[in-house]
């Protein structure tokens, strides 16, 4: 009874909240006379500076990067960042997580159009399933955004990933802009998609997006233990996925806007096993059924005044199927429904040209059903709660914030885990010598709580209800250099971060037999020590051609600190190597593009004990990617090839699930 009383009162809170909204919206904003100021635009061409001098560290990518990468989804595109360390488990269909500093997937906290994606069963977003067809810029923060509008949800995730969607623009003579994709390959993909930009009139606007994937995943890998270079075939990685979005807008300018989303994504996909002594069978498979429905509003104010209004649904079903799970039943198969319900708004206020304040206020229900026996039903309420403040003085800058996180959880049976309340600071501090001056000195220090999952504490043979929550301590100091040039280069940047974590009751998930089911553990104290480095420039080669170099560099140290008398004392944790590095050169003009992408990592462990056993050797990966583009009847034309892995270099991301081997990828658009 409890539990459907505080649902009543959740959604009382919400149809109040939703109502004043829609009064305000409709006095306010679709009648009121046009006082309001227009929106910082940043305009992004092929010569222009990388943002790199900001407050707390932050790398980008944007829609004209992506072919650089050979990119196919969000995890393709950000696998060159610094800092970041992929987990990926292989083909199309593998899933794939990102960890920050060697934080764990759980601490990145991933942003669709300022609306946090979540998963509370597991806390982990596979960036695999979002594709780049409608997206216009990829953002990684560490720490917090430069913004200090932002939902709550934003200042509580040690890093933050914002995927930011593209806003319909149209030409005066032109409503309709149409692209049209297909993309086919090795491994039996076929891929066509399309992109839909509707002007309705003056002020709306809609798109359409649909994509639509279909692959065998059958590559050839290498079989490892006995020195030989026998290949095999990867089996049961098979994948058939759609995601459908449709976006309603709204713009009286840009500092006046409103945007409805529904999306849909649909996944049916096997789940290949860890290849372990010759025997890669498996015949797991692996059933998604996701919607959410978003929206959001906002407005600026000649007066100083910003608004932020964001909502959403969200309901995830899947299905996990292992046909030779020996239990009586002579088969596993778990159904998982998710429920999200969230709503949040954050307004600031200009005090002066040089200061600026906040106040951000979310709350989310989620609840998660299962068919599995006596399994808990859990239920929680996370009330999110930031005041933060930006200050600008001579050559400094000043942002800081304080997080205020209360949790409550109820489950039909037995004992919940019992409520939180966590204060969490963050402060951040630059120093410029001069107004123009190419360097800036950064430095923050952010206090985070990581909350077990429902899987964590409930899950009916792995969950650990006693599990300790997680805390972070993040300290941060870098240099960045930024200049254009006129003759030599275009432009030159270069960072170089240095950092140290403090993690006390560490979650570290430890895949198990299948990629479903984890073993969840604290691992007591992890000390993390590392340094960040970046270096991108474009220089003219001709009238009319450009090349770019771009490059970074990982070092990391992540030891387990917790007890001197155990053997896995000053340890590296799991899947943590020291030495990562990405180098990405090429040379492109208005029509034709050449690139090469290699990245390096080096020698891991996949368990605590840092053994000879244990071991995962490091690899090198290199790509390439071609693209040339022409006008044919006003329609813009591209062709562009890719070629993956192109020295066949056999390797994995985790211990016994390999990658492809060498693969190719064709692509053709055209825009209408």
């Amino acid at each position: 009874m409890k539990t459907k009383s505080g649902v009543r009162k959740f959604f009382k809170r919400l149809t109040y909240s939703v109502s004043l909204l829609l009064m305000f919206l409709s006095s306010e904003s679709f009648a009121q006379a046009d006082t309001s100021r227009t929106l910082k635009e940043v305009k992004v061409s092929t010569s222009s500076i990388p943002q790199v001098q900001t407050v707390n560290p932050s790398q980008q990518v944007n829609a004209d990067d992506f072919k650089r990468y050979n990119a196919f989804n969000v995890a393709d595109a950000i696998k060159n960042f610094s800092g970041v360390s992929i987990k990926d488990y292989g083909g199309i269909g593998g899933i794939k997580t990102v960890s920050v500093r060697s934080l764990g997937a759980n601490h990145t906290g991933v942003l669709y159009d300022g609306v946090q994606l979540t998963d509370a069963q597991n806390g982990q977003i596979d960036l695999g399933t979002i594709n780049l067809d409608n997206v216009e810029s990829i953002t990684l923060f560490n720490g917090t955004s430069e913004d200090i509008c932002q939902p709550a949800r934003s200042f509580a995730s040690s890093s933050i990933l914002m995927i930011k969607t593209i806003w319909p623009r149209f030409e005066s003579q032109k409503p309709t802009h149409l692209s049209l994709n297909y993309k086919t390959g090795s491994f039996g993909l076929i891929n066509p998609s399309f992109v839909w930009q509707q002007r309705i009139s003056k002020q709306w606007s809609f798109s359409m997006a649909n994509n639509w994937q279909k692959a065998n995943g059958r590559y050839k890998y290498k079989v490892d233990g006995d020195g030989s270079d026998t290949l095999a075939t990867r089996n049961n990685a098979s994948l058939e996925s759609l995601q459908s979005n449709a976006s309603l807008f709204w713009s009286r300018n840009d500092s006046n806007r409103f945007h409805f989303r529904i999306n849909y994504y649909r996944a049916d996909r096997g789940l290949p096993g860890a290849v372990v002594y010759y025997n890669p069978t498996s015949n797991q498979h692996l059933w998604n059924r996701d919607l959410f429905l978003q929206s959001g509003y906002e407005k600026q104010w000649d007066n100083g005044f910003h608004l932020l209004l964001n909502a959403k649904y969200a309901k995830n079903y899947i299905r996990y199927l292992d046909p030779d799970f020996l239990n009586e039943a002579g088969e596993l198969n778990q159904k998982y429904t998710q429920t999200e319900i969230y709503q949040s708004a954050a307004l600031s206020y200009a005090l002066s040209k040089n200061w600026e304040i906040s106040y951000s206020s979310d709350v989310t229900w989620n609840a998660l059903k299962t068919n599995l026996v006596n399994y808990d039903y859990p239920e929680r309420f996370t009330y999110l709660n930031v005041l933060a403040s930006r200050f600008s003085w001579n050559k400094y800058t000043f942002q800081g914030n304080l997080l205020n996180t209360h949790i409550t959880e109820q489950i039909q049976t037995g004992s919940a885990a019992p409520s939180k309340t966590v204060w969490s600071p963050a402060l951040s501090a630059t120093y410029k010598p001069s107004e123009h001056s190419p360097f800036l000195i950064r430095a923050f220090y952010k206090d985070i709580f990581r909350n077990p999952t429902f899987n964590d504490l409930y899950y009916t043979r792995l969950g650990n209800r006693t599990l300790k929550p997680e805390l972070a301590k993040q300290v941060n100091l870098g240099i960045t250099y930024s200049k254009a040039y006129t003759h030599l280069l275009n432009y030159l940047t270069i960072t170089a971060d240095a950092y140290y974590n403090h993690v006390k009751d560490k979650i570290i998930a430890i895949p198990n037999k299948d990629l479903f089911t984890w073993t969840m553990l604290n691992l007591g104290k992890v000390e993390i020590k590392g340094l960040d480095l970046g270096i991108k420039t474009e220089l003219p080669l001709s009238s009319s051609l450009q090349g770019s170099i771009s490059g970074n560099y990982t070092y990391q140290e992540a030891i387990d600190i917790t007890d001197p008398s155990s053997s896995v004392y000053l340890n590296q944790i799991p899947y943590t190597p020291e030495h990562t590095a990405a180098v990405n050169a090429g040379i492109h003009n208005n029509r034709f593009s050449l690139y090469y992408n290699q990245i390096v990592s080096s020698s891991r462990y996949f368990l605590r004990e840092n053994l000879p056993e244990n071991y995962v050797p490091g690899f090198t990966v290199s790509d390439a990617s071609a693209s040339y583009q022409f006008f044919a009847g006003g329609n813009a034309i591209n062709f562009s090839t890719e070629l993956n892995n192109i020295f066949n270099n056999s390797y994995a991301f985790i211990r016994s699930f390999p990658m492809p081997g060498r693969s190719v990828r064709f692509s053709f658009q055209i825009k209408i």
